[in-house]
């Protein structure tokens, strides 16, 4: 189940095809057809952000609540992108989009949080145009435990009235802020008497005004709606405190090299 037991499965297979190869029986071509099944796989379900917190959500709840171990890869970009750019559950407060013209009112779900209160469930929250390496290891992570892992990827999406260009540094902001915490939840330290919540990301630094303004899905707001820009973002910012300080209470901080994290 690990990348030494695929590498010699993949070998034993080889010599089994050779030996299928000198069989003089019409079963045989057959067999050398279904021979790479004998191979560990990992299955990935790859989805959007509308589908898994949204539409599609009591579907993935009950893959999760499964206990089967399934992996599932969901690319965030914080509404439904693909149709026009509608808000959805996972649109975050304050922001403009279809149906949402005045700015969200309400917090955005939090996902990451509801599959980890399962206890069984992996889940991480990534981004890798903050951190590469947090998310390679969040993803290998996932795929080898043994049971449904839940991997959460910031997106940024051109709904956001960004320069896409510029995508990762928009990401490293996003972290920066708290407005997207990198954090792992592994069951499996719970099971060794650990913390299993390993917080990947520094306490914010950045206000979210600050990181709001910088796109135009947040800034619009402020411009034709002051009042209102104002009483959502500092409910926005209250909902970045409070989500980081429950984190910080329920687990605890990784220590990442200088040099481990991508500049």
């Amino acid at each position: 189940s690990d990348d030494t037991g695929r590498a010699a499965q993949r070998a034993r297979i080889a010599e089994l095809r050779n030996r299928i190869a000198e069989l003089d029986d019409p079963r045989a071509a057959t067999l050398s057809a279904l021979a790479d099944d004998l191979v560990d796989t990992a299955v990935w379900i790859v989805g959007g952000d509308g589908w898994a917190y949204d539409i599609g959500f009591g579907g993935l709840d009950h893959v999760l609540a499964s206990g089967h171990d399934v992996n599932v890869l969901v690319m965030d970009t914080e509404g439904y992108s693909n149709t026009g750019g509608q808000a959805s559950k996972a649109t975050f407060r304050s922001a403009v989009a279809k149906f949402a013209s005045g700015g969200k009112e309400q917090r955005k779900k939090d996902l990451g949080m509801l599959a980890a209160g399962y206890g069984n469930v992996y889940v991480a929250q990534v981004a890798i145009g903050s951190n590469d390496l947090q998310t390679t290891r969040a993803i290998q992570e996932a795929q080898s435990y043994e049971g449904p892992s839940l991997v959460l990827a910031y997106s940024h999406c051109i709904a956001h009235g960004i320069d896409m260009s510029k995508g990762a540094e928009h990401q490293k902001m996003a972290v920066k802020s708290g407005y997207w915490p990198l954090w792992r939840y592994d069951p499996r330290h719970a099971h060794r008497g650990d913390h299993p919540l390993r917080l990947d990301s520094k306490a914010p630094s950045v206000p979210f005004a600050e990181f709001a303004r910088s796109q135009t899905r947040f800034s619009l707001l402020e411009r034709t709606n002051p009042p209102a820009a104002e009483r959502l973002f500092a409910l926005a910012q209250h909902d970045i405190d409070e989500r980081w300080n429950l984190y910080e209470q329920m687990g605890e901080m990784e220590r990442w090299a200088d040099d481990e994290v991508t500049p």
